[in-house]
Formats: C-alpha cells, structure tokens, sequence
C-alpha cells in the first residue's frame, strides 16, 4: 500500500460482501412494516407511534459500514478504533465481536506498528492524536461525519481571521474536543447559561477571574478573556439543542454589538449552522410526535450519546418521557430502567405505564378504556433492530 493509501475516506468498495452481516444485525423488517403503516402499530389497548425522522443517520451508516468493511479488507491484520466507533453499546460490542479493539480515551498508541489498521470515529479525532497515529505508518480508515468536519473547517477559518473559536458542546465530548484542536483559540459553552456568564463578562460585568476558573477545563491554553472575546466565530456540536445554538449565538453577537456598537459588528462577530441536519430532522420529528398527545415516550438510545440525550429532553416538554438503552430497560410492566434526563444518573422508576395524561396539552387523566398512546424516537447512533426489540418488549409487557 503506498503512503497516500494510509490515510482512507472512501469506501473499500466491499459493501455488498458486508450488507448480510450488516442486515442480519442492523435491519427491522418490523420496522419497514410500521414505517408503511404510516408509523403507527396498533396492538389491543396499546398505539406505538413512530417519529417520522429517527434511528441510524447517513454518517453514522457510513462509519459502521466502513468498520465492516475495514475487517473484511484486512482479515489477517490487528484492527483498533481509537474509541466507540458511535454511542450504541450493541454497535461497538458487535465490532469488538469481530475482533476490533477499542483503544481507552488515555490510551498511548505506543503499541501500534505500521502492519496495523487504526479506525477514526465518526466523531474524529483530535489533531494531535491524528498525527501521531500518522508516525506510526499503520493504515487508517477515517470514518469521520462530513458534518463534523464541515464544523472543523469554520473553526479553522475563524483561526485565520483572528477569531476565537465559541463552541456549543459539551467539552468532554469526543467531537468537541477533536473541533477545539482545529481552533488557535476557543472556549466552550455547555448551555444558554454559560453563555449568558459570558455576555455579562463581554459587557463589562463580573470578573476576569470568575470566566477563567469557571472554563479552566474549556478553554484554550493562554487564553486571555479581556483580549480574546473581542472577536467571537460561533460553532456548535452537531448534535447540541438546535434552539439553544440559536438562542447562544444571538445573545453573543447582541452583546458584542452593544459592546462595540453595530458599525464594529461585521469585524467582531462570524457564525455559521453547524447543526447537522440529521440531527435537526430528529429534534423536529420528536416536537410533531409530541404535539399529537402521547401518553408517555420513550428515547431509545446509548446512555453516552449526545443527540439521544437532547431528543429526551425535548420529548420531557410534552409528556413523561424516559431515555432507554435497549430493550432489556423496560424491566417489566411497573419498572423501567432509563437515564435521568439532564444527567448521567440512571434510576429505575416504578409505575411507569400509570405516567398517563400528564403533558400540559392534557386536561386531566384518561380514561380506564382509552388507548394508551406511547410515542417512540431513537437517537441518530440506535439500530433499527433495536428499536424492533423495544417495541417487541413493550407489546410482551402490556399484553
């Protein structure tokens, strides 16, 4: 293989030789079957509603095949992800099955040789980790998103021009961390609070000591807040709250404006959409499936990824909602086990189908007789396998 084939974003061209393997663990005929019903299945007193946008996105396809087809490229050779290839446990469990080794977030790449193939998450990975992997010689096979990268090039060019890089993330994420390493200077903002810290301190309130401690860990090295947020380029987490973004990038250039004034405005402030469009799709599906009254929904989803976590959160405003991993989560008609929303805390909660009729759109509790209307959406990294066995689970426990 010579040196420009080390480093691979296209395909192997093996995906015919891969799509059983792929089918046999990814596709859901049950799926396909409530899609045509016109997303609802039916079955005695229970309606499942299916979001009209969820589960497995473009990118993450893409970064699952090419893991497949990197095993089937290189049978022979030792094959390590430098982390999850997404966030689904079922999805790296089937890979690390295959004999694919999933590096540790500190691992040193010090055992990698050149007859090795490393694999990039649809994440990516930070700049510095790439280039390491690069001296190693070995073969990499970069899965990363197209939207991910698209973020990575506005970062970039807000360097350029002299611009810190304002990041919507969460900054222990891996595509977060992996677009920071593509900025000279950045600080990341969790959320609408954050950013408002921020504002105040770029209108002349609070304290240069307060913005440091409190973004000691999110911060560029050096980063000197009095000279540094004069001149903002906002980006985002391709899966953060589509509305928050919005929300953080308004407020920054109002204040940056009332700052500086509307003359300076062009020279201070830079933002792009940097919301991935999968991901936008989902968060307005899960808004429709709400609007139409469920009783309660569940979020099928990795308790890890990013967009899951916020599709809960928005289904929350509409009716109980709880964030499930898999099927084995609905322990049993009155348990379920499922992540706090908001948090990383997982909890079981009693009753869970007795969560009726509590949304704001409900005037009272339903009727005994009244279909019970459970809304389903899944994340942008969950099989639609799994969600068949969701959906099995919860007609085995309301029979």
């Amino acid at each position: 293989m010579t040196e420009p084939e080390k480093t691979l974003r296209a395909s192997f061209g093996l995906k015919g030789r891969v799509q059983s393997q792929l089918d046999q663990s990814y596709h859901s005929p049950l799926i396909d079957k409530v899609r045509a019903a016109g997303f609802l299945l039916k079955t005695g007193r229970v309606e499942i509603h299916l979001a009209r946008e969820f589960g497995f996105c473009y990118g993450v396809e893409r970064a699952v095949q090419y893991a497949y087809e990197t095993r089937a490229r290189f049978p022979e050779r030792r094959i390590f992800l430098t982390n999850e290839i997404i966030h689904n446990p079922r999805v790296n469990a089937e890979l690390q099955g295959m004999g694919v080794k999933i590096l540790t977030h500190d691992a040193s790449c010090s055992g990698i040789t050149e007859k090795d193939v490393v694999i990039m998450p649809a994440f990516g990975v930070s700049v510095e980790a790439l280039k390491e992997f690069r001296k190693k010689g070995c073969v990499i096979v970069d899965t990363t998103c197209g939207s991910v990268m698209s973020v990575w090039r506005r970062v970039e060019s807000y360097s350029r021009g002299g611009f810190t890089a304002v990041i919507h993330g969460k900054y222990d994420h891996e595509e977060t961390r992996a677009t920071c390493s593509r900025a000279s200077k950045y600080l990341v903002v969790k959320d609408k609070e954050q950013a408002v810290r921020v504002c105040e301190y770029i209108a002349g309130k609070g304290t240069r000591k307060r913005i440091l401690e409190e973004f000691e860990k999110a911060c560029s090295e050096g980063l000197d807040p009095d000279r540094d947020l004069g001149k903002i380029g906002f980006a985002n987490q391709t899966t953060m709250l589509s509305r928050e973004s919005i929300e953080i990038s308004k407020i920054l250039r109002e204040a940056l404006e009332k700052r500086y004034g509307a003359g300076e405005l062009p020279g201070r402030f830079r933002h792009f959409d940097t919301i991935c469009s999968a991901t936008q799709d989902r968060q307005d599906a899960i808004r429709g499936l709400g609007e139409k009254k469920m009783d309660l929904i569940l979020v099928i989803g990795g308790y890890r990824s990013s967009n899951t976590g916020h599709l809960a959160e928005i289904a929350a405003a509409f009716c109980p909602a709880f964030h499930v991993e898999d099927a084995s989560s609905l322990v049993s008609r009155e348990k379920i086990r499922h992540q706090k929303i908001g948090t990383q805390e997982i909890v079981a909660t009693e009753g869970w189908l007795q969560k009726r009729g509590r949304a704001p759109f409900f005037e009272g509790i339903k009727k005994a007789a009244d279909p019970l209307k459970i809304g389903i959406t899944a994340g942008a990294s969950t099989p639609n396998r799994v969600v068949e066995e969701v959906i099995q689970r919860l007609i085995a426990i309301t029979e």
